[in-house]
């Protein structure tokens, strides 16, 4: 378990998806911080300073590439842990998300405990 309280936060426009994933992450022992705006993850994360990033891919503007440069262009967030939690599984947008900055890449639909253990294997848990 995760005692010092390790704020994520969770960029989806999907509500029931975003619910999901930050309640797995609040089973984990994280604070999660869901954003359902992409246009307002700067200002959210600004105010929150979260360690850790989950971001979907296909949003309304800004979509996930575009907010991964934002976070990466930000002098708070260039080395904060981002993980691309999205539907899209090609080749073309994995290649792109890690050039936008992205240190991982988990395809939905996703177990459990595979994103559990990328966001542990980023945070260096």
């Amino acid at each position: 378990m995760n005692s010092a309280k390790t704020k994520i936060m969770v960029v989806e426009d999907d509500i029931p998806a975003s619910t999901f994933i930050a309640d797995v992450l609040m089973m984990e022992g994280y604070d999660a911080v869901v954003v359902n705006e992409s246009w307002k993850a700067m200002e959210v994360a600004d105010s929150t300073s979260p360690q850790a990033f989950l971001l979907d891919l296909m949003m309304p503007p800004p979509d996930g590439f575009k907010l991964c440069r934002m976070l990466r262009a930000h002098p708070n967030f260039k080395y904060t842990p981002i993980l691309i939690v999205t539907a899209l599984d090609n080749t073309d947008s994995k290649i792109v998300a890690i050039g936008a900055g992205a240190n991982d890449y988990l395809v939905k639909p996703f177990r459990i405990d595979d994103l559990t253990s990328k966001v542990k294997d980023l945070l260096g848990e």
